[in-house]
């Protein structure tokens, strides 16, 4: 593993798959040949739901194999509730998928590769912007 890691978002690993050209897939393809990806449930289900065929699903299931897979923990989902409260107190409303990615990000010292701006606001969480 490098010792950088780096939490796709879900947008990340669309463009990849996608086969398409963009800052987000760039970064990520550099990732994956470092090592450096790691992964959710959720981002693993929000991937599964769009697949198309089963060509694409083995394709999926296979790169989803090599990257380290993080998991919500009781105290995690505590400290999720306790962020989106925070969050929502400075009028901001974060979708329940990206609270999770954003709290198992901060406890392994992750960046998120993203495109969506909220994570930006999130207090100590570092975003690689697409």
């Amino acid at each position: 593993m490098g010792s950088v890691k780096i939490f796709p978002d879900t947008c990340a690993w669309i463009d990849f798959f996608n086969a398409r050209s963009t800052p987000l897939s760039v970064a990520l393809e550099a990732a994956l040949r470092s090592g450096a990806i790691c992964t959710c449930g959720i981002v693993k289900y929000e991937l599964v739901q769009g697949v198309k065929s089963k060509k694409e699903e083995q394709l999926l299931f296979a790169a989803l194999q090599a990257v380290e897979h993080l998991e919500m923990t009781e105290p995690l989902w505590i400290k999720a509730g306790q962020l989106a409260g925070r969050l929502r107190k400075q009028g901001v409303t974060v979708p329940l998928s990206d609270i999770l990615i954003a709290m198992l990000a901060l406890e392994s010292k992750a960046s998120v590769l993203t495109i969506d701006r909220h994570f930006s606001l999130i207090e100590g969480l570092q975003v690689v912007a697409g």
